[in-house]
């Protein structure tokens, strides 16, 4: 499989997994994983759809999440992190890799915004306690179309 079927394959992975997990390292040098939004799966978030469509090749994630949590100090002393995206009834999975960001952008954060998140955020898209993070991963790897693959993002496609 060439790189860039590589590519669209992971895409369509992370299009349809129904969640992903963040792996993030805490102060005692342990990985942390926990269950996070896939915000790139379209049937469960439509109007982020066309979002992704333009940066679709460079594999870029965001996760929304409380700004009181514990992924966000620990991403703030140790920005290296690991996200997984897995249709386990076909034995799929893709792990993409990388230094992930906090998002400041107002403009941003108020486009990812979806209606009911208030559970989580009270005050809406401009409380504090929501927070958008950002990985544009620089590796990828996992199982793919009946074997196993290993990607260096930002190469030459």
């Amino acid at each position: 499989m060439s790189r860039i079927n590589e590519i669209k394959a992971c895409l369509r992975l992370m299009k349809e997994a129904e969640c992903a997990t963040l792996a993030t390292v805490d102060s005692d040098c342990r990985p942390k994983i926990r269950t996070v939004f896939n915000l790139r799966r379209a049937t469960q978030f439509p109007a982020l759809a066309e979002m992704f469509e333009d940066q679709d090749l460079s594999l870029m994630i965001y996760v929304t999440t409380n700004t009181s949590s514990h992924k966000v100090s620990e991403i703030r002393t140790n920005s290296a992190v690991s996200i997984h995206y897995c249709i386990p009834a076909t034995f799929k999975g893709i792990t993409l890799c990388g230094d992930m960001e906090e998002v400041t952008d107002t403009t941003l954060k108020q486009s990812l915004w979806q209606d009911g998140w208030e559970m989580y955020y009270p005050e809406g898209p401009d409380d504090p306690d929501y927070t958008v993070l950002r990985l544009l991963p620089d590796s990828a790897f996992g199982w793919l179309a009946g074997r196993p693959f290993h990607l260096v993002i930002g190469d030459e496609a």
